[in-house]
């Protein structure tokens, strides 16, 4: 009796011994393999289509895809990364270039010359002037902590695309044995919760990976290429870097404001004032006006999931895994949130397409 229970403890130690090595042996790929099954999942029609289109040649369509997924998604953060390491000390310099010409920061003309409120506005204006001028010198003195801010910054972003190239390297297998995978989880949920419920709560989770994927990934893109487009009509430098910046800084709220509104006050300090005014323009009524209406259509299959959640999810995502966590997070809050409804509503869930 003795020995049985022995035996028994001895299996059960071993099992953990097991499991706890495999975590420490996968810890620092959970967030790659994480966003690699978000990928696949979001993608998997895509696939299916080149799959059957190709006579079923598995390896030939998941490579395509992913080599696809290479150039939309490391390249723009391949672009930003390298933006902000090498052109850091410039941005840096020139707004303290800036910061030293007081002429910049007076109202420009048209402005100043109109009736009525002109000539109040201009008053009102210098008296926020002078009681900037200690801003003014602070901000001078954040320059180099700044400077090295943003290197930092573009080392993170850097080692995103490492941990976003390790994820496209576990999703070609995902996708080459997919349908083994597919079984392997069918048959888990069936033991779990049976196999209707189990079915039920798959598609649950693949509606949500799906619409917080094409909600995030989707507006990002459009965000992006709508800010290509008026950076170049307004003929600011570097505009393919700016265009991968807004859709980096797509997935944190208000972030893109941060790339037109600079390039907003480049042209101004340019004395540009005409395409200023332009950028603000396009910037508030096109770029960031995408955020409003894209994003709530195509995140609508993930159950109506708070703007919180989200937002929830993309920092945590990127305290808890990097920066890969911005697309990790709000997808696994928002499995989260589905399953939960699910689970108390007890209702139908649309099936995944």
């Amino acid at each position: 009796m003795e020995a049985d229970r022995f035996e028994q403890y001895a299996r059960i130690a071993a099992v953990a011994l097991l499991i706890f090595g495999c975590v420490l042996v996968l810890r620092p790929f959970v967030g790659a393999i994480l966003f690699a099954a978000v990928l696949c999942l979001s993608t998997w029609p895509a696939f299916a289509w080149l799959r059957d289109r190709w006579g079923g040649r598995n390896s030939l369509a998941a490579l395509t895809l992913v080599l696809v997924m290479v150039v939309t998604l490391a390249t723009p953060v391949a672009l930003a990364a390298q933006s902000l390491i090498v052109y850091s000390a410039a941005m840096v310099e020139a707004v303290r270039g800036f910061l030293d010409n007081r002429s910049l920061l007076q109202l420009p003309p048209f402005i100043r010359d109109l009736p009525l409120v002109g000539s109040w506005l201009d008053q009102y204006w210098q008296l926020l002037l002078q009681s900037r001028e200690e801003l003014v010198a602070l901000g001078k003195r954040l320059a180099d902590p700044a400077k090295t801010m943003l290197v930092a910054l573009g080392g993170a972003v850097g080692e995103g695309l490492l941990q976003i190239l390790i994820a496209l390297f576990v999703a070609f297998f995902f996708y080459r044995d997919g349908e083994r995978v597919r079984l392997l989880v069918l048959e888990g949920m069936d033991r779990l919760a049976g196999k209707d419920r189990g079915l039920l709560l798959i598609m649950t989770a693949i509606n949500a990976v799906k619409g917080v994927v094409y909600g995030l990934l989707g507006t990002a893109l459009a965000q992006a290429l709508v800010a290509l487009v008026g950076f170049v009509v307004a003929g600011v430098p570097g505009a393919l870097l700016l265009s991968a910046l807004t859709f980096i800084l797509s997935l944190v709220p208000m972030g893109p404001v941060l790339v037109w509104g600079g390039a907003a006050a480049w042209l101004y300090a340019k004395d540009q004032t005409g395409w200023a005014i332009f950028m603000v323009v396009y910037g508030a009524a096109v770029i960031s006006s995408v955020d409003n209406f894209l994003k709530p259509i195509l995140m609508s299959r993930a159950g109506n999931l708070s703007m919180l959640l989200v937002v929830l999810g993309v920092f945590g995502g990127a305290i808890a895994f990097g920066f890969i966590g911005l697309f990790v997070g709000p997808a696994l809050l928002a499995v989260a949130w589905s399953l939960t409804k699910a689970w108390l509503d007890r209702g139908p869930v649309q099936e995944a397409v």
